[in-house]
């Protein structure tokens, strides 16, 4: 197979490498038969019989004797060779150049065609197959992700849409609920506590909807620089997990973490305290009610596994392959507490990649887990 490889290899040439390999084959073409042309010449005059010449005029032999030596003897034949040469070279080269332009021509023709609807494949001549296909590749590249780019500005539009209405449902409630604390005096002490609870968890859903607002209005102009520094992965996972007790303990939910060893990694800990934020949140979200989730760190040769295990519904194979794009929402309810703005997983995928690991999620009817591999030596 590597042999295989290396034929090819050895076989594909470039497209200058091919004519300018042509340029010196014509070259050589043109030196042997400027080389066997003169020598025939010099050959059939030097064997000729020149007494008929001399029958006719003493004048003209002498004459055409002193021609012979003067054609065919000294420096002059090799500068008549020279002159010829550079004659015919001179054509070659401009043979060689018009072949050339005419390939750039045509690739200027189709790289106008790269973004013509009308088009739907772009053709070369065979000399330039390769180049055929790479606009191609391009084009169809470009196409997908021009669709691509409409499809996420359509889905932001939509998000923004849904997150203004659902910003206004808990902010008309606050108002109401604070409306009566401040008109009812007398209000008795446990009702009052209660509508300051519930203002209070309308707040903190605002809170949380303008959060997802401001992400969605910074996504693509942020640039995501990583500050990288040594970190114990058990550590942060630790204190991640002591920030959500509040939630965890009102939906009588626990975090397991099992950690085989203390692993060590270099990289940036509030980027990377953001992607363990977000697949633990999901978890504790979309896990089924009094249900555990487990968080399982090992390590394997030159890289540390994170997986992030919570039980509840099977998240179907279409929209595994999804669900780390861009404003994509697996549950697309605008009411639903747990519908996001779509970003927290592809942030996540973004930060995991920057520090070369790779993020991916497997799903069945048991069990969802989220899979993080970052390297372990990594500078």
């Amino acid at each position: 197979m590597g042999w295989d490889i290396k034929l090819k290899n050895k076989k594909k040439r470039s497209l200058l490498s091919k004519i300018f390999v042509e340029f010196l084959f014509r070259e050589i073409i043109i030196i042997i038969a400027i080389s066997l042309i003169f020598g025939l010449i010099a050959w059939i005059i030097s064997v000729l019989d020149f007494n008929w010449m001399y029958k006719l005029s003493h004048q003209t032999y002498s004459e055409a004797i002193n021609l012979f030596d003067f054609v065919f003897t000294g420096i002059t034949p090799f500068l008549i060779i020279f002159l010829i040469w550079i004659g015919l070279s001179i054509i070659n080269i401009y043979v060689t150049l018009k072949k050339v332009f005419t390939y750039m021509d045509e690739i200027i023709n189709a790289t106008d065609k790269l973004y013509d609807k009308n088009v739907e494949y772009i053709k070369l001549p065979s000399e330039l197959s390769d180049v055929e296909k790479k606009l191609n590749h391009f084009k169809v590249e470009s196409e997908k992700n021009e669709k691509l780019a409409k499809e996420n500005e359509q889905k932001k539009d939509e998000l923004i849409v849904y997150l203004a209405h659902d910003i206004k449902t808990p902010l008309t409630s606050m108002i109401g609920y604070l409306s009566l604390l401040d008109e009812i005096e007398d209000m008795p002490q446990k009702q009052r506590k209660k509508y300051t609870n519930i203002a209070l968890d309308k707040s903190y859903r605002l809170e949380e909807l303008m959060n997802e607002l401001f992400d969605v209005a910074r996504f693509n102009s942020e640039h995501i620089i990583l500050e990288k520094e040594e970190i114990s992965i058990s550590l942060m996972l630790e204190q991640i997990i002591d920030d959500f007790y509040p939630i965890l303990n009102e939906l009588n939910k626990k975090i397991e973490l099992n950690v085989e060893t203390n692993i060590k990694i270099l990289a940036d800990p509030d980027k990377l305290s953001r992607v363990f934020n977000n697949l633990i949140k999901n978890a504790i979200h979309y896990s089924k009610e009094d249900s555990d989730i487990t968080i399982n760190v090992s390590k394997s040769h030159d890289q540390v596994i994170i997986e992030v295990m919570n039980i509840g519904k099977q998240i179907p194979k279409e929209k595994l392959n999804r669900i780390f794009e861009k404003f994509y929402r697996l549950d697309t309810s605008r009411t639903s507490k747990t519908g996001g703005s779509g970003l927290g997983l592809a942030i996540s995928k973004e930060i995991i990649e920057l520090h070369n690991g790779i993020i991916y999620a497997t799903s069945d009817k048991e069990k969802t887990s989220f899979i993080v591999k970052l390297p372990i030596d990594e500078n």
